[in-house]
């Protein structure tokens, strides 16, 4: 069990950024794991927060369960399982300093393409893009979940240009990573992180991650987002180039 205050001063904030992701301002999320491998190795940190996004998902699958394209997750699914074990390969045979990188460098490009693409709508080409493309980027996006918790990416750039309505967008998205979590599950068994000790954090943290998810989905659908987004993805930005910088120095 973790007691050190300086760790939870981080987590409070993650995983209200999980909730308010997981209940529908999608992209939030990602800037949690970034802050809490500040406290401790990012691979425990991500052991940590998936059982929380596995019982966050739970309320956003819910919610949104009636609205899913199911022919764009029939595409996607298959290549996040592979692209979570290529996540797991890479996990497994490196130092905890290079996932740090890995973290810092996901945190960085995330953030910097968010900016861009609020400035740049998605191009309709892809949307002409035969549906197999879609498992490469699945494959991306179970890379980087598995790595960082931070699939919204490749995601979001296979998704965003067939311009789905707002409700099937957030409903095909909740599904998609409810899977992934649970198909990330024994990756983490098979790294060994989830301890008695992880559990417990997780547990003390359930909560919260409860209460900041149902927040999410009633705010959703009556706040307009942007204003928080921008500065959300200067903060990635920042994170990720400092976890890269301790990580490389």
């Amino acid at each position: 069990m973790i007691t050190d205050w300086h760790f939870y001063a981080l987590a409070i904030p993650a995983v209200i950024l999980l909730g308010l992701a997981k209940g529908g301002f999608a992209g939030m999320g990602a800037l949690s794991l970034p802050l809490l491998a500040f406290a401790v190795d990012p691979v425990r940190a991500a052991a940590i927060t998936l059982p929380l996004l596995i019982v966050q998902d739970v309320v956003g699958v819910w919610a949104f369960r009636r609205t899913v394209d199911w022919r764009l997750l029939g595409w996607m699914l298959p290549g996040a399982a592979v692209g979570i074990g290529l996540g797991y390969v890479f996990a497994a045979s490196v130092s905890p300093r290079a996932v740090m990188a890995a973290v810092g460098g996901i945190s960085a490009l995330f953030g910097a393409y968010r900016l861009w693409a609020a400035r740049h709508p998605s191009p309709q080409a892809a949307a002409l893009w035969p549906d197999w493309i879609g498992a490469l980027f699945g494959v991306a996006s179970g890379f980087t979940s598995q790595i960082a918790h931070a699939g919204q990416p490749p995601f979001q750039l296979w998704v965003l240009p067939r311009r789905l309505p707002r409700d099937l967008l957030v409903g095909t998205t909740a599904i998609f990573f409810a899977a992934v979590n649970w198909i990330k599950v024994p990756a983490y068994l098979a790294l060994g992180q989830f301890t008695r000790a992880n559990l417990l954090v997780s547990a003390t943290l359930l909560p919260l991650a409860l209460a900041s998810t149902v927040a999410g989905v009633a705010l959703v659908r009556r706040v307009s987002p942007e204003r928080f987004f921008t500065a959300i993805y200067v903060l990635m930005i920042v994170v990720g180039i400092a976890l890269l910088w301790e990580a490389l120095a």
